[in-house]
């Protein structure tokens, strides 16, 4: 087991848990009460993929040496003795050993901002998953496998709404067009592999980036085509910095709430 590995897997993971966190932030907020409901749901099933992938973590973890582990986090806070699980790694980690992309940390803000980052990140998960289906590593290729029958339907619901959206009133029309734009410099960082990314990549593991872009953009052209959206520049500047662990103010104000139990109360349990 390398550092490398772990590392991968939680960048998955972190995905999963901080988009999940904040979809559900909408829980009894929604629009309608279908769409609280849709998108409530569609939380759940990213909460559900982070549980795979974290308990899959937790055990490359506890399979490293004590100098490996030591070097994989500033400080884990794991009591003497215990190994890390899948609450452990998502509750007691600090924010600068979170790998998740930027791009799913940013404030909901308004209904459109919440359906084009997940429209972002949705178009980027039915084509991740469907490449790591192949992983020679047989956990990830299982969890991608499974993984993917919910990213498609999460890309389908919010394709939809930035069609809805974009084709519909002026004012509709010009919110998904400015939450479009705006989230547009975090979508890149998806696609540039960090260091643990490209030794996966090597072991075959990971999937190379290159080609998904080139799909992801002709896929994302096509919505916003239907949509009568404009597209931004493919080749605009893209933040970086979530995969190594530099992130936005947000993520502060997310664990905040993610980890207060936990840290008040250490090692409590229903």
């Amino acid at each position: 087991m390398s550092v490398n590995k772990l590392n991968y897997i939680l960048q998955l993971a972190d995905n999963a848990l901080i988009i999940g966190h904040r979809i559900s932030e909408w829980c009894g907020h929604g629009p309608i009460l279908e769409q609280d409901i849709a998108i409530t749901n569609t939380a759940l099933d990213h909460l559900g993929q982070a549980r795979s992938l974290f308990q899959y973590a937790a055990e490359v973890y506890n399979d490293l040496t004590p100098e490996a582990r030591q070097s994989a986090f500033t400080n884990l806070n794991l009591p003497e003795g215990q190994e890390a699980d899948e609450d452990t790694l998502p509750y007691l980690r600090d924010a600068w050993d979170f790998k998740n992309a930027l791009l799913l940390e940013q404030d909901n803000k308004d209904w459109a901002y919440t359906i084009a980052r997940s429209f972002y990140y949705d178009q980027f998960a039915v084509l991740h998953y469907t490449a790591l289906k192949n992983s020679k590593d047989v956990v990830i290729a299982a969890i991608a496998e499974k993984s993917l029958k919910e990213a498609k339907y999460h890309l389908k619901w919010s394709s939809e709404w930035v069609i809805r959206l974009g084709d519909g009133t002026p004012e509709s029309h010009a919110k998904i067009q400015e939450a479009i734009n705006e989230l547009w410099a975090y979508s890149g960082e998806l696609f540039i592999p960090s260091e643990a990314e490209k030794d996966m990549i090597a072991g075959s593991i990971a999937t190379p980036m290159e080609h998904l872009k080139t799909e992801w953009l002709s896929n994302i052209y096509t919505v916003l085509s239907e949509a009568t959206l404009s597209m931004p520049d493919a080749n605009a500047w893209m933040h970086t910095g979530g995969k190594t662990g530099t992130h936005t103010e947000h993520m502060g104000f997310i664990l905040t709430q993610l980890q207060y139990v936990q840290r008040a109360y250490p090692n409590m349990s229903w």
